[in-house]
Protein backbone atom coordinates (compact mmCIF):
# COMPACT_ATOMS: atom_id res chain seq x y z
CA UNK A 1 0.00 0.00 0.00
CA UNK A 2 1.13 3.42 -0.87
CA UNK A 3 -0.36 5.97 1.45
CA UNK A 4 -1.05 9.55 0.44
CA UNK A 5 1.52 11.10 3.25
CA UNK A 6 3.78 9.58 6.06
CA UNK A 7 4.21 11.83 9.52
CA UNK A 8 7.15 11.12 11.40
CA UNK A 9 6.80 11.39 14.84
CA UNK A 10 3.05 11.66 16.91
CA UNK A 11 3.72 14.67 18.90
CA UNK A 12 0.84 17.38 18.88
CA UNK A 13 2.12 18.99 15.45
CA UNK A 14 2.48 15.79 13.51
CA UNK A 15 -0.85 15.04 15.05
CA UNK A 16 -2.25 18.48 13.48
CA UNK A 17 -0.91 18.03 10.00
CA UNK A 18 -2.08 14.36 9.72
CA UNK A 19 -5.45 15.46 11.02
CA UNK A 20 -5.74 18.74 8.62
CA UNK A 21 -4.63 16.41 5.69
CA UNK A 22 -6.97 13.90 6.45
CA UNK A 23 -9.74 15.98 6.59
CA UNK A 24 -8.86 16.70 3.20
CA UNK A 25 -9.00 13.19 1.99
CA UNK A 26 -5.45 12.32 2.14
CA UNK A 27 -4.88 8.86 3.92
CA UNK A 28 -2.17 9.30 6.40
CA UNK A 29 0.01 7.18 8.48
CA UNK A 30 1.53 8.18 11.56
CA UNK A 31 4.62 6.55 12.84
CA UNK A 32 5.61 7.21 16.12
CA UNK A 33 8.57 5.65 17.69
CA UNK A 34 7.67 5.60 21.51
CA UNK A 35 4.60 3.67 23.35
CA UNK A 36 2.58 6.74 23.29
CA UNK A 37 1.56 9.76 21.26
CA UNK A 38 2.28 13.15 22.10
CA UNK A 39 5.94 13.20 21.53
CA UNK A 40 7.06 15.85 24.82
CA UNK A 41 3.46 16.38 25.62
CA UNK A 42 2.76 13.50 27.71
CA UNK A 43 1.44 12.53 31.37
CA UNK A 44 2.95 9.60 32.58
CA UNK A 45 3.92 7.74 36.09
CA UNK A 46 6.77 8.96 37.99
CA UNK A 47 6.60 7.35 41.35
CA UNK A 48 3.65 5.02 42.01
CA UNK A 49 0.20 6.40 42.06
CA UNK A 50 1.58 9.97 41.07
CA UNK A 51 1.18 11.09 37.30
CA UNK A 52 2.10 14.05 35.86
CA UNK A 53 2.94 15.68 32.52
CA UNK A 54 6.65 15.00 32.18
CA UNK A 55 8.21 17.03 30.12
CA UNK A 56 5.57 20.32 28.51
CA UNK A 57 4.16 21.22 31.86
CA UNK A 58 1.44 24.19 31.44
CA UNK A 59 -1.13 24.90 28.03
CA UNK A 60 -1.60 28.43 26.99
CA UNK A 61 -0.16 28.93 23.74
CA UNK A 62 -2.38 26.28 21.59
CA UNK A 63 -4.24 28.00 18.79
CA UNK A 64 -7.46 28.00 19.12
CA UNK A 65 -8.50 27.54 15.89
CA UNK A 66 -6.90 24.22 15.81
CA UNK A 67 -8.26 23.27 18.77
CA UNK A 68 -11.94 24.28 17.62
CA UNK A 69 -11.41 22.63 14.06
CA UNK A 70 -10.35 19.67 15.47
CA UNK A 71 -13.07 19.45 18.46
CA UNK A 72 -10.72 18.71 21.43
CA UNK A 73 -13.49 19.47 23.76
CA UNK A 74 -15.88 16.91 21.89
CA UNK A 75 -12.92 14.50 22.41
CA UNK A 76 -12.53 14.87 25.69
CA UNK A 77 -10.38 18.00 26.41
CA UNK A 78 -10.89 20.27 29.09
CA UNK A 79 -8.89 22.88 30.31
CA UNK A 80 -9.25 24.95 34.04
CA UNK A 81 -7.67 28.36 33.92
CA UNK A 82 -5.25 30.10 36.60
CA UNK A 83 -7.12 31.75 38.53
CA UNK A 84 -4.13 34.00 39.00
CA UNK A 85 -1.33 34.05 36.50
CA UNK A 86 1.94 34.20 38.62
CA UNK A 87 2.62 34.18 42.17
CA UNK A 88 6.76 35.53 42.92
CA UNK A 89 8.19 35.60 46.35
CA UNK A 90 11.04 37.96 47.04
CA UNK A 91 13.68 37.22 49.00
CA UNK A 92 12.63 39.78 51.28
CA UNK A 93 9.46 38.15 52.60
CA UNK A 94 7.37 40.14 50.48
CA UNK A 95 5.96 38.74 46.94
CA UNK A 96 3.45 39.72 43.91
CA UNK A 97 0.72 38.44 42.80
CA UNK A 98 -0.02 38.66 39.06
CA UNK A 99 -3.92 38.34 37.43
CA UNK A 100 -7.42 37.67 38.63
CA UNK A 101 -8.11 41.67 37.81
CA UNK A 102 -5.79 42.53 40.74
CA UNK A 103 -2.35 42.94 39.17
CA UNK A 104 -2.37 46.93 39.08
CA UNK A 105 -3.22 46.50 43.15
CA UNK A 106 -0.12 44.13 43.54
CA UNK A 107 2.52 45.88 41.36
CA UNK A 108 1.44 49.32 43.50
CA UNK A 109 2.45 47.68 46.19
CA UNK A 110 6.15 47.81 44.63
CA UNK A 111 6.13 50.78 42.46
CA UNK A 112 3.55 53.63 41.92
CA UNK A 113 5.17 54.02 39.07
CA UNK A 114 4.89 50.53 37.96
CA UNK A 115 1.55 50.22 38.09
CA UNK A 116 0.56 53.32 36.07
CA UNK A 117 3.40 51.88 33.06
CA UNK A 118 1.67 48.61 33.40
CA UNK A 119 -1.42 49.36 31.09
CA UNK A 120 0.96 51.05 28.64
CA UNK A 121 3.23 48.02 28.60
CA UNK A 122 0.49 45.18 27.75
CA UNK A 123 -1.15 47.73 25.30
CA UNK A 124 1.81 47.85 23.12
CA UNK A 125 3.65 44.39 23.65
CA UNK A 126 0.07 43.08 22.54
CA UNK A 127 0.16 45.37 19.23
CA UNK A 128 3.21 43.44 18.39
CA UNK A 129 2.11 40.63 19.42
CA UNK A 130 -1.35 40.81 17.13
CA UNK A 131 0.63 41.26 14.03
CA UNK A 132 2.66 37.88 14.75
CA UNK A 133 0.11 36.00 15.58
CA UNK A 134 -1.24 36.33 11.79
CA UNK A 135 2.42 35.86 10.54
CA UNK A 136 2.64 32.62 12.50
CA UNK A 137 -0.59 31.28 10.80
CA UNK A 138 0.79 31.73 7.34
CA UNK A 139 3.88 29.84 5.88
CA UNK A 140 7.20 32.11 5.06
CA UNK A 141 8.20 33.07 1.81
CA UNK A 142 10.09 30.69 0.43
CA UNK A 143 13.51 31.30 -1.50
CA UNK A 144 12.04 31.62 -5.00
CA UNK A 145 10.61 34.07 -7.36
CA UNK A 146 6.68 33.41 -5.77
CA UNK A 147 8.38 33.78 -2.33
CA UNK A 148 8.88 37.30 -2.90
CA UNK A 149 4.90 38.56 -3.24
CA UNK A 150 4.76 36.42 0.02
CA UNK A 151 7.07 38.53 1.63
CA UNK A 152 5.86 41.56 0.47
CA UNK A 153 2.17 40.72 1.82
CA UNK A 154 3.40 39.38 5.00
CA UNK A 155 6.20 42.54 5.21
CA UNK A 156 2.99 45.04 4.66
CA UNK A 157 1.50 43.79 8.03
CA UNK A 158 4.39 45.06 9.79
CA UNK A 159 4.40 47.83 8.04
CA UNK A 160 0.55 48.40 8.74
CA UNK A 161 1.90 48.98 12.55
CA UNK A 162 2.16 52.61 13.95
CA UNK A 163 5.64 54.12 14.27
CA UNK A 164 5.64 53.59 17.86
CA UNK A 165 4.68 49.91 16.99
CA UNK A 166 6.76 49.69 14.51
CA UNK A 167 10.03 50.87 17.27
CA UNK A 168 8.82 48.44 19.63
CA UNK A 169 9.16 45.41 16.97
CA UNK A 170 12.48 46.25 16.01
CA UNK A 171 13.29 46.24 19.81
CA UNK A 172 11.39 43.14 21.02
CA UNK A 173 13.65 40.95 17.48
CA UNK A 174 16.84 42.74 18.37
CA UNK A 175 17.66 43.73 21.98
CA UNK A 176 17.43 42.19 25.77
CA UNK A 177 14.67 41.09 27.88
CA UNK A 178 16.18 43.67 30.25
CA UNK A 179 16.62 46.96 27.87
CA UNK A 180 12.97 45.95 27.01
CA UNK A 181 11.48 45.53 30.33
CA UNK A 182 13.49 48.16 31.92
CA UNK A 183 11.94 51.05 30.15
CA UNK A 184 8.43 50.12 31.69
CA UNK A 185 9.19 49.26 35.33
CA UNK A 186 11.61 50.03 37.88
CA UNK A 187 10.76 47.46 40.22
CA UNK A 188 13.04 44.37 40.28
CA UNK A 189 10.31 41.87 41.52
CA UNK A 190 7.81 43.49 38.59
CA UNK A 191 10.87 42.94 36.22
CA UNK A 192 11.25 39.65 37.23
CA UNK A 193 7.85 38.09 36.94
CA UNK A 194 7.59 39.15 33.06
CA UNK A 195 11.82 38.66 32.42
CA UNK A 196 10.88 35.02 33.46
CA UNK A 197 9.66 34.31 30.19
CA UNK A 198 12.58 35.66 28.16
CA UNK A 199 14.53 32.54 29.03
CA UNK A 200 11.98 29.79 29.52
CA UNK A 201 13.83 27.29 26.72
CA UNK A 202 16.52 29.62 25.86
CA UNK A 203 20.06 28.94 27.48
CA UNK A 204 20.87 32.82 27.67
CA UNK A 205 20.02 35.47 30.64
CA UNK A 206 17.68 38.33 30.42
CA UNK A 207 20.65 40.49 29.29
CA UNK A 208 21.14 38.46 26.31
CA UNK A 209 20.71 40.53 22.83
CA UNK A 210 17.74 38.38 21.70
CA UNK A 211 16.12 37.35 24.61
CA UNK A 212 13.51 39.98 24.56
CA UNK A 213 11.76 38.10 21.53
CA UNK A 214 11.06 35.18 23.84
CA UNK A 215 9.37 37.27 25.97
CA UNK A 216 6.97 38.11 22.87
CA UNK A 217 6.44 34.64 21.89
CA UNK A 218 4.97 33.30 25.12
CA UNK A 219 1.77 35.87 24.91
CA UNK A 220 0.50 34.71 21.41
CA UNK A 221 -1.30 32.07 23.70
CA UNK A 222 -4.67 32.44 24.78
CA UNK A 223 -6.81 29.79 27.05
CA UNK A 224 -10.53 29.73 27.55
CA UNK A 225 -11.11 32.83 25.35
CA UNK A 226 -8.19 34.96 27.50
CA UNK A 227 -5.74 36.21 25.34
CA UNK A 228 -2.43 35.60 26.82
CA UNK A 229 -3.78 33.11 29.45
CA UNK A 230 -2.34 30.12 30.84
CA UNK A 231 -4.27 26.81 32.10
CA UNK A 232 -4.29 23.31 32.82
CA UNK A 233 -5.76 20.34 30.94
CA UNK A 234 -7.29 18.31 33.24
CA UNK A 235 -5.36 14.68 32.99
CA UNK A 236 -2.34 16.89 32.25
CA UNK A 237 -0.36 17.74 28.87
CA UNK A 238 -1.33 14.35 27.72
CA UNK A 239 -4.63 14.30 27.47
CA UNK A 240 -4.11 17.43 24.76
CA UNK A 241 -2.38 14.86 22.62
CA UNK A 242 -4.51 12.06 23.68
CA UNK A 243 -7.56 14.05 22.23
CA UNK A 244 -5.39 15.24 18.79
CA UNK A 245 -5.10 11.78 18.63
CA UNK A 246 -8.90 10.80 18.82
CA UNK A 247 -9.65 13.91 16.74
CA UNK A 248 -7.13 11.80 13.90
CA UNK A 249 -8.39 8.34 14.04
CA UNK A 250 -11.66 9.69 13.68
CA UNK A 251 -10.67 11.94 10.69
CA UNK A 252 -9.60 8.34 9.13
CA UNK A 253 -5.72 8.69 10.26
CA UNK A 254 -3.65 5.34 10.76
CA UNK A 255 -1.37 5.44 14.31
CA UNK A 256 1.90 3.15 14.70
CA UNK A 257 3.48 3.16 17.88
CA UNK A 258 6.97 1.74 18.88
CA UNK A 259 7.70 2.55 14.88
CA UNK A 260 10.61 4.79 15.28
CA UNK A 261 12.09 5.62 11.61
CA UNK A 262 15.46 5.05 10.30
CA UNK A 263 15.65 6.52 6.58
CA UNK A 264 13.92 8.58 4.49
CA UNK A 265 13.91 6.61 1.46
CA UNK A 266 13.68 8.87 -2.00
CA UNK A 267 13.98 7.87 -5.87
CA UNK A 268 15.54 10.18 -7.69
CA UNK A 269 14.90 14.00 -6.57
CA UNK A 270 11.29 12.76 -4.76
CA UNK A 271 10.85 11.43 -1.44
CA UNK A 272 8.83 7.78 -1.94
CA UNK A 273 8.63 6.76 1.83
CA UNK A 274 10.41 5.90 5.25
CA UNK A 275 12.33 2.55 6.58
CA UNK A 276 11.68 1.72 10.12
CA UNK A 277 14.57 0.58 12.24
CA UNK A 278 13.65 -2.97 11.85
CA UNK A 279 14.19 -3.06 7.79
CA UNK A 280 10.24 -2.32 7.05
CA UNK A 281 10.36 -0.02 3.96
CA UNK A 282 6.44 2.01 3.95
CA UNK A 283 5.65 3.64 0.69
CA UNK A 284 4.25 6.97 0.45
CA UNK A 285 3.55 9.90 -1.65
CA UNK A 286 4.91 12.70 0.64
CA UNK A 287 6.98 12.62 4.22
CA UNK A 288 6.17 15.37 6.97
CA UNK A 289 8.72 15.07 10.10
CA UNK A 290 7.67 16.12 12.75
CA UNK A 291 11.23 15.68 14.43
CA UNK A 292 14.19 17.90 14.85
CA UNK A 293 15.33 19.56 11.56
CA UNK A 294 18.79 18.23 12.41
CA UNK A 295 18.11 14.62 13.72
CA UNK A 296 15.99 14.75 10.30
CA UNK A 297 18.27 15.93 7.64
CA UNK A 298 21.10 15.29 9.09
CA UNK A 299 20.79 11.51 10.51
CA UNK A 300 17.33 10.16 8.60
CA UNK A 301 18.43 11.85 4.87
CA UNK A 302 20.76 10.20 2.61
CA UNK A 303 23.45 12.71 2.56
CA UNK A 304 24.26 12.69 -0.95
CA UNK A 305 20.58 14.35 -1.16
CA UNK A 306 21.85 17.58 1.00
CA UNK A 307 23.84 20.35 -0.95
CA UNK A 308 27.01 20.39 1.25
CA UNK A 309 26.66 24.19 2.09
CA UNK A 310 23.13 23.31 3.31
CA UNK A 311 24.53 20.67 4.81
CA UNK A 312 27.26 22.54 7.09
CA UNK A 313 25.11 25.45 7.47
CA UNK A 314 22.37 22.63 9.60
CA UNK A 315 25.46 21.62 11.45
CA UNK A 316 26.10 24.69 12.80
CA UNK A 317 22.01 25.13 13.54
CA UNK A 318 21.98 26.24 17.22
CA UNK A 319 19.76 24.20 19.57
CA UNK A 320 20.31 24.35 23.33
CA UNK A 321 17.85 24.93 25.79
CA UNK A 322 19.06 25.73 29.97
CA UNK A 323 16.32 23.45 31.26
CA UNK A 324 15.76 20.90 33.57
CA UNK A 325 12.86 19.50 34.40
CA UNK A 326 11.75 18.27 37.31
CA UNK A 327 8.42 16.05 38.78
CA UNK A 328 8.19 15.62 42.65
CA UNK A 329 5.20 13.76 44.58
CA UNK A 330 4.35 15.34 47.86
CA UNK A 331 2.58 14.56 50.95
CA UNK A 332 2.12 17.99 52.02
CA UNK A 333 1.58 21.59 50.07
CA UNK A 334 4.43 23.84 50.27
CA UNK A 335 4.43 26.73 52.34
CA UNK A 336 6.03 29.60 50.89
CA UNK A 337 7.65 31.84 53.82
CA UNK A 338 6.09 35.09 52.28
CA UNK A 339 2.30 33.77 51.62
CA UNK A 340 2.12 30.13 53.90
CA UNK A 341 -1.12 29.45 54.41
CA UNK A 342 -2.92 27.54 51.05
CA UNK A 343 -4.67 29.88 48.62
CA UNK A 344 -5.45 30.09 44.86
CA UNK A 345 -1.66 31.63 44.64
CA UNK A 346 -0.62 27.83 44.54
CA UNK A 347 -2.84 27.25 41.23
CA UNK A 348 -0.66 30.11 39.47
CA UNK A 349 2.56 29.42 38.28
CA UNK A 350 5.38 30.02 41.48
CA UNK A 351 8.26 31.92 39.95
CA UNK A 352 11.29 31.43 42.23
CA UNK A 353 13.61 34.25 40.58
CA UNK A 354 13.17 37.60 42.63
CA UNK A 355 15.17 39.68 39.72
CA UNK A 356 16.84 40.19 36.34
CA UNK A 357 20.11 40.14 38.37
CA UNK A 358 19.29 36.85 39.84
CA UNK A 359 18.25 35.64 36.64
CA UNK A 360 21.77 36.64 34.80
CA UNK A 361 23.41 35.50 37.93
CA UNK A 362 22.44 31.85 37.00
CA UNK A 363 22.98 32.05 33.24
CA UNK A 364 26.95 32.93 34.30
CA UNK A 365 27.09 30.48 37.48
CA UNK A 366 25.78 27.86 34.73
CA UNK A 367 28.16 28.95 32.01
CA UNK A 368 31.03 28.56 34.59
CA UNK A 369 29.98 25.69 36.44
CA UNK A 370 27.71 23.51 34.16
CA UNK A 371 24.75 24.68 36.14
CA UNK A 372 23.11 27.18 38.29
CA UNK A 373 23.97 26.68 42.37
CA UNK A 374 20.68 29.25 42.45
CA UNK A 375 18.46 28.10 39.36
CA UNK A 376 15.38 29.57 38.04
CA UNK A 377 12.69 27.79 39.44
CA UNK A 378 9.11 27.94 37.91
CA UNK A 379 6.45 25.37 40.33
CA UNK A 380 3.20 24.12 39.59
CA UNK A 381 0.67 22.51 41.76
CA UNK A 382 -1.63 20.56 39.15
CA UNK A 383 -2.87 18.73 41.52
CA UNK A 384 -4.48 21.60 43.47
CA UNK A 385 -7.25 21.65 40.33
CA UNK A 386 -6.49 17.99 38.93
CA UNK A 387 -7.07 15.40 42.02
CA UNK A 388 -6.54 12.39 39.27
CA UNK A 389 -2.94 12.74 39.61
CA UNK A 390 -2.31 11.95 43.15
CA UNK A 391 -3.71 9.96 45.33
CA UNK A 392 -6.11 11.36 48.28
CA UNK A 393 -4.40 13.90 50.67
CA UNK A 394 -1.09 13.80 48.22
CA UNK A 395 -0.24 16.41 45.40
CA UNK A 396 2.38 16.49 42.42
CA UNK A 397 4.13 19.76 41.64
CA UNK A 398 5.80 20.60 38.38
CA UNK A 399 9.18 22.00 38.87
CA UNK A 400 10.58 23.95 35.59
CA UNK A 401 14.07 24.97 36.33
CA UNK A 402 16.19 26.85 34.05
CA UNK A 403 20.04 27.26 33.27
CA UNK A 404 22.21 24.14 32.89
CA UNK A 405 24.40 23.44 30.36
CA UNK A 406 23.31 21.24 27.31
CA UNK A 407 26.35 20.65 26.57
CA UNK A 408 27.45 19.03 29.91
CA UNK A 409 28.43 15.52 29.85
CA UNK A 410 25.28 14.69 31.84
CA UNK A 411 26.40 11.66 34.34
CA UNK A 412 24.17 10.45 36.86
CA UNK A 413 26.17 12.63 39.53
CA UNK A 414 25.80 15.70 37.61
CA UNK A 415 22.31 15.36 37.52
CA UNK A 416 21.83 14.35 40.62
CA UNK A 417 23.51 17.54 41.86
CA UNK A 418 21.95 19.85 39.68
CA UNK A 419 18.27 18.32 40.86
CA UNK A 420 19.57 19.23 44.58
CA UNK A 421 20.60 22.72 43.74
CA UNK A 422 16.57 23.04 42.40
CA UNK A 423 15.04 21.68 45.46
CA UNK A 424 17.66 23.99 47.90
CA UNK A 425 15.94 26.78 45.68
CA UNK A 426 12.67 25.84 46.34
CA UNK A 427 13.27 25.27 49.72
CA UNK A 428 15.03 28.46 50.58
CA UNK A 429 11.63 30.28 49.19
CA UNK A 430 9.03 27.38 50.97
CA UNK A 431 10.80 26.04 54.29
CA UNK A 432 10.04 22.32 54.79
CA UNK A 433 9.11 21.39 51.10
CA UNK A 434 12.45 18.64 50.67
CA UNK A 435 10.60 17.01 53.97
CA UNK A 436 7.16 16.88 52.00
CA UNK A 437 8.80 14.97 48.91
CA UNK A 438 8.10 10.88 48.26
CA UNK A 439 9.12 10.52 45.62
CA UNK A 440 11.08 12.37 41.84
CA UNK A 441 11.86 12.50 38.82
CA UNK A 442 14.61 13.98 36.80
CA UNK A 443 15.39 14.81 33.40
CA UNK A 444 18.57 16.79 32.50
CA UNK A 445 19.06 18.32 28.72
CA UNK A 446 20.35 14.98 28.06
CA UNK A 447 17.71 12.79 29.30
CA UNK A 448 15.03 15.37 26.98
CA UNK A 449 17.53 14.50 23.71
CA UNK A 450 17.16 11.06 24.14
CA UNK A 451 13.51 10.50 25.67
CA UNK A 452 12.19 12.92 23.06
CA UNK A 453 14.40 13.70 20.76
CA UNK A 454 15.10 17.25 21.65
CA UNK A 455 18.58 18.37 20.66
CA UNK A 456 20.53 19.91 23.32
CA UNK A 457 17.44 19.52 25.36
CA UNK A 458 16.00 21.84 23.26
CA UNK A 459 12.82 22.45 23.72
CA UNK A 460 12.02 24.71 20.83
CA UNK A 461 13.78 22.06 18.45
CA UNK A 462 16.32 24.91 17.76
CA UNK A 463 17.04 28.61 19.32
CA UNK A 464 14.20 31.12 18.88
CA UNK A 465 17.02 33.98 17.48
CA UNK A 466 16.31 36.53 14.69
CA UNK A 467 18.70 34.18 12.26
CA UNK A 468 16.42 31.16 12.73
CA UNK A 469 13.53 32.24 13.00
CA UNK A 470 10.43 33.04 10.24
CA UNK A 471 11.55 32.02 6.43
CA UNK A 472 14.99 31.34 8.56
CA UNK A 473 13.70 28.66 10.50
CA UNK A 474 15.51 26.14 10.26
CA UNK A 475 17.82 27.61 8.28
CA UNK A 476 17.30 30.06 5.05
CA UNK A 477 15.80 28.14 1.79
CA UNK A 478 14.22 25.33 4.26
CA UNK A 479 12.28 27.95 5.77
CA UNK A 480 8.43 27.28 4.69
CA UNK A 481 8.23 23.57 5.71
CA UNK A 482 9.71 22.23 2.41
CA UNK A 483 12.99 20.38 2.59
CA UNK A 484 15.58 19.61 0.00
CA UNK A 485 13.80 16.99 -1.74
CA UNK A 486 10.41 16.83 -3.29
CA UNK A 487 7.63 15.50 -1.35
CA UNK A 488 9.50 16.07 1.56
CA UNK A 489 7.91 18.57 4.67
CA UNK A 490 8.78 19.44 8.24
CA UNK A 491 5.55 19.81 10.54
CA UNK A 492 7.43 20.11 13.97
CA UNK A 493 8.65 23.41 16.32
CA UNK A 494 11.90 23.28 14.14
CA UNK A 495 9.69 25.33 11.49
CA UNK A 496 7.91 28.47 11.52
CA UNK A 497 6.70 29.69 13.67
CA UNK A 498 8.57 27.70 16.44
CA UNK A 499 8.37 26.27 19.53
CA UNK A 500 5.55 25.80 22.08
CA UNK A 501 2.37 23.44 22.27
CA UNK A 502 0.68 26.38 19.61
CA UNK A 503 0.20 23.19 16.88
CA UNK A 504 1.23 26.06 14.46
CA UNK A 505 3.83 24.58 12.54
CA UNK A 506 1.85 20.95 11.71
CA UNK A 507 -1.62 23.18 10.70
CA UNK A 508 0.63 25.49 8.13
CA UNK A 509 2.61 22.46 6.76
CA UNK A 510 -0.28 20.78 6.06
CA UNK A 511 -1.60 24.23 4.56
CA UNK A 512 1.46 23.89 2.52
CA UNK A 513 1.14 20.47 1.37
CA UNK A 514 -2.13 20.65 0.37
CA UNK A 515 -1.44 24.02 -1.89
Amino acid sequence: MRWDAIIIGGGHNGLVCAWYLARAGRRVLVLERRGVVGGAAVTEEFAPGFRNSTASYTLGLLDPAIGGDMALARHGLRVVSRPFSNFLPTEDGRYLLMGGGQSAAAVAAFSARDAAALPDYERRLGAVAEVLRLLADRAPPAADPAGLWRALDQGRRLLGLGAEAKRDAIDLFTRSAREFLEGFFESAPVQAVFGFDSIVGHYAGPSTPGSAYVLLHHVFGEVNGVKGAWGHAIGGMGAVTQAMARACEAAGVTIRLNAPVARVLAEGDRVSGVELADGERIAARAVAANVHPRTLLLDMLEPGLLEPGLRARLARHASGSGTFRMNVALNALPRFAALPEPGEHLQSGIILAPSLDYMDRAFDDARAHGWSRAPIVEMLIPSLVDDGLAPPGHHVASLFAQQFDPALDWTDAARAAAADAVLATVERFAPGFRASIVGQMALSPADLHARFGLVGGDIFHGRMSLDQLWAARPVYGLGSYRMPVKGFWLCGAGAHPGGGVTGRPGRNAARAMLG
